[in-house]
């Protein structure tokens, strides 16, 4: 983080709520500048609200499943050097659709969204910087011994493989590539049951994100900072 001689910049794909929200409190908290994303169809008066309190916050619209967005996006941030690209936005689908109806919706967010967005803006993202996406630990094939949460699961699976292809078939890009396990957490998505609140694991997460800069190739790191099983 030495290298930083400016204030560090971060952008957050989806950051209205959840896990994006803590993550732009915590790099706030950093005295970084963030550059946070919302859906305009699900505009959440928190992040606003912080925007409206700190001018280090900024806020853009953005439709992940849209190249078109994304590639907006990138045009608006031209001649702006990102020290972290965060790509947090994902669903888990809605129980009242097919399985696969489920699947089909899961896949084209948690993979193609994430990684057009991974491909379209990370030319903005500096020398030694990092680019990571948010996955899980039921990513995990190795770790899959009880089943469950699907179709969820097998996109983040899919994010996960797509990830380690992309760096395969990029191996100079010039910032290391994490997919971040954030642990299962109470948010709107983990549901009340979960064992992490927002606060801890996106500290967990923050730290661990820290140790990647200036580093090389892809892992596949828990907010702890733990190697998980592809």
């Amino acid at each position: 983080m030495s290298t930083m001689a400016k204030q560090p910049v971060a952008l957050i794909i989806g950051a209205s709520r959840g896990l994006g929200l803590g993550l732009t409190e915590r790099f706030l908290e950093r005295d970084w500048r963030v550059i946070a994303t919302e859906r305009e169809d699900t505009t959440r008066a928190d992040l606003r609200q912080l925007a409206a309190r700190d001018p280090r916050l900024s806020v853009e619209t953005l439709d992940m499943n849209s190249e078109e967005s994304l590639a907006a996006l990138h045009s608006h941030l031209a001649g702006k050097t990102l020290d972290l690209l965060m790509v947090n936005a994902g669903t888990a689908g809605s129980p009242d659709e097919s399985f696969a109806q489920r699947l089909l919706a899961v896949m084209r967010t948690n993979v193609a969204g994430a990684m057009s967005a991974v491909r379209i803006l990370s030319p903005n993202v500096r020398a030694g910087g990092v680019v990571a996406v948010m996955s899980s630990e039921l990513a995990s094939i190795a770790g899959n011994t009880q089943g469950g949460w699907e179709p969820y699961r097998s996109s983040k699976s899919a994010l996960n493989q797509s990830l380690r292809s992309y760096i395969a078939e990029n191996p100079l890009v010039p910032w290391s590539l994490t997919a971040v396990a954030p642990g299962w957490v109470r948010t709107e998505l983990g549901g009340p049951d979960a064992l992490l609140d927002v606060d801890t694991s996106t500290r967990g997460v923050t730290e661990m994100l820290m140790t990647r800069f200036n580093q090389k190739g892809i892992a596949f790191l828990n907010y702890q900072g733990k190697t998980l099983e592809w």
